[in-house]
């Protein structure tokens, strides 16, 4: 098991610039990382490892966690209508 952190000040950058769509989604977030319907490896970063959970209509939420030095690390999330290439680790 893996702790996925995130600061509140880092968390407001993610929910009002990067993706602002994404703002009031904590507990969908939350439940991203909990109960992933699949995880996968990023193909550029062996460190990096994005949760995906189905919303329904084809759509996902995807959160993507940098591992360092076990610990994880939030590193932005936002909704996708595919999940992108990498290895797939674990599927439900």
């Amino acid at each position: 098991d893996l702790l996925v952190r995130v600061t509140y000040s880092y968390w407001e950058l993610i929910a009002t610039v990067k993706h602002p769509v994404m703002d009031g989604k904590v507990v969908e977030v939350q439940g991203t990382l909990e109960w992933p319907d699949e995880i996968r490896q990023s193909k550029r970063d062996a460190a990096v490892f994005l949760f995906y959970k189905e919303t329904g209509n084809g759509r996902w939420i995807c959160a993507v966690v940098k591992s360092l030095n076990g610990e994880g690390f939030l590193v932005t999330t936002y909704p996708t209508d595919s999940i992108k290439e990498g290895v797939s680790i674990w599927h439900k």
